[in-house]
């Protein structure tokens, strides 16, 4: 474990922070909130629920769950602003040295979570971040030819090795994290942003199921035409991020003990 990470625990009365974002998701709420309350039973930590507008009964369930969940805290932007600012907003509030991020559609895992910890902890010093990486997807055939797009064209253009960075379950240090710069989608483009920083990624294998309740809100034209723009964006990032290297405080030159006048005047002997 990192000097920083295990530092961030220890210190903090909540371990980890588990951000997530949604939008029109009634009937996902509960079920969700049940599974990660389970996967950290046990442990101080919370879950920041970021409602981004919703127009269905989302806000509904959440407020409700507020009275028996200790560990939620619900943030409801006045506005649809998107699922990267729902989950910077998340990231302000979170009190916990680590963050979890996790879709609020449910075809993500919690139970993924320990496997990405641990994978995390193993990491060091090296400031680091463990990404899910689908092991069998559950979506349209139209989807995944989507994603295997996007995957090569970040891979062609900004050297993105990591095979799925599209998925949404992931744990990284606060610290890190807020390092990281804020644009809109910029979370599809994590592991570029972390390795920028100077960062590993570490993948780890994490299961996928299908939505159980309701439609998903990206439309895979948009977001193809849109993530071109926002190639672009992050290629400019990339070309401008900073060159410093590790950075350390020295310590204060040790100081002789300044001798009392009591120590003084004993030394003198009797007159």
């Amino acid at each position: 474990m990192s000097a920083s990470v295990s530092s961030a625990l220890s210190s903090n009365p909540v371990e980890i922070s588990v951000l997530v974002p949604v939008m029109n998701e009634a009937g996902n709420i509960a079920p969700l909130i049940d599974e990660i309350c389970a996967v950290f039973k046990g442990r101080r930590f919370e879950i920041i629920y970021i409602d981004d507008a919703s127009t269905d009964n989302t806000a509904a369930e959440l407020s409700a769950l507020l009275e028996k969940v200790p560990q939620l805290r619900v943030l409801r932007h006045a506005k649809r602003s998107g699922q990267s600012a729902a989950i910077w907003s998340g990231l302000w509030q979170a009190r916990g040295g680590l963050i979890g991020v996790l879709d609020g559609d449910g075809q993500n895992v919690p139970a993924d979570f320990p496997a990405l910890e641990t994978a995390l902890l193993n990491q060091g010093d090296t400031p680091a971040m463990a990404a899910g990486i689908r092991q069998r997807r559950n979506d349209s055939q139209a989807r995944l030819l989507a994603s295997r797009a996007a995957k090569w064209i970040r891979a062609s253009l900004l050297s993105d090795t990591h095979p799925d960075s599209g998925c949404g379950i992931k744990i990284l240090p606060r610290s890190l994290f807020l390092q990281l710069p804020f644009f809109n989608h910029m979370h599809r483009f994590m592991p570029s942003l972390v390795r920028r920083h100077g960062g590993s990624v570490i993948g780890v294998p994490v299961a996928h199921r299908p939505r159980q309740v309701g439609n998903s809100k990206y439309r895979i034209l948009d977001r193809l035409i849109v993530g071109i723009s926002d190639v672009l964006g992050v290629i400019w990032l990339l070309r401008r991020a900073p060159a410093i290297g590790a950075v350390t405080e020295l310590g204060q030159p040790a100081r002789p003990a300044k001798k009392t006048s009591q120590s003084a005047s004993s030394k003198k002997g009797p007159r």
